[in-house]
């Protein structure tokens, strides 16, 4: 999975995501990548310096994760470490020298987040990635999240993209019905208003 070795200043966003996934599959960690790499993976590309990726860490991986991203290339707190995963929130990786930062984002106990991490999926895309990212429709569910939690439009704009590229491929029943749970179904209803309108038929 590592990428051709380039200097550091050159690193990208996604060969900085395949050196944290080696980690996680060396280590039979459980991950997911998110967030804007993720909908850019289903649906269309744009610029991105972050990458976010759910993971299932635990404190006896704090060591190792401390070993394999060192300074000075690496900052990376132990005691954001110790903290996220205690708390279930988030801590960061920045490469130095590229100034692109990983969130990682630590998984909660809650039914959906666990829902989330076992599913899916493995996609590859020559030169730029191979690995574990969530699910097309859990990509568009925490999208929502993100909007509904005062985000920008661009979230609505991301699921827009990947509803129009993965067409029949997505399972709207699945984020319908979870979109309930989470309380984000007048932002789903409000995509799918749009999408209709764009296309002058129900989308």
């Amino acid at each position: 999975m590592e990428s051709s070795v380039v200097s550091a200043a050159e690193l990208n966003p996604f060969q900085l995501l395949q050196r944290v996934a080696a980690f996680l599959e060396t280590h039979g960690i459980a991950y997911r990548v998110v967030g804007s790499l993720a909908s850019m993976a289903y649906g269309e590309p744009r610029f991105t310096n972050d990458i976010d990726i759910l993971v299932d860490v635990r404190l006896e991986h704090r060591d190792l994760l401390m070993a394999a991203f060192p300074p000075p290339d690496h900052y990376l707190a132990e005691s954001a470490v110790r903290s996220a995963i205690e708390r279930h929130g988030q801590f960061n990786i920045i490469h130095i020298p590229s100034g692109i930062k990983v969130d990682m984002i630590v998984l909660k106990p809650d039914v959906y987040a666990q829902t989330e991490i076992r599913r899916g999926r493995r996609l590859t895309s020559p030169g730029d990635f191979d690995a574990w990212f969530a699910s097309a429709e859990d990509v568009i569910l925490n999208k929502l999240r993100s909007y509904r939690e005062g985000g920008s439009d661009k979230h609505l704009r991301d699921i827009a993209a990947m509803l129009l590229i993965q067409g029949a491929a997505i399972d709207r029943g699945y984020i319908a019905s979870w979109a309930a749970e989470l309380d984000v179904l007048s932002e789903w209803q409000r995509v799918l208003a749009g999408l209709e309108e764009e296309s002058g038929r129900p989308s």
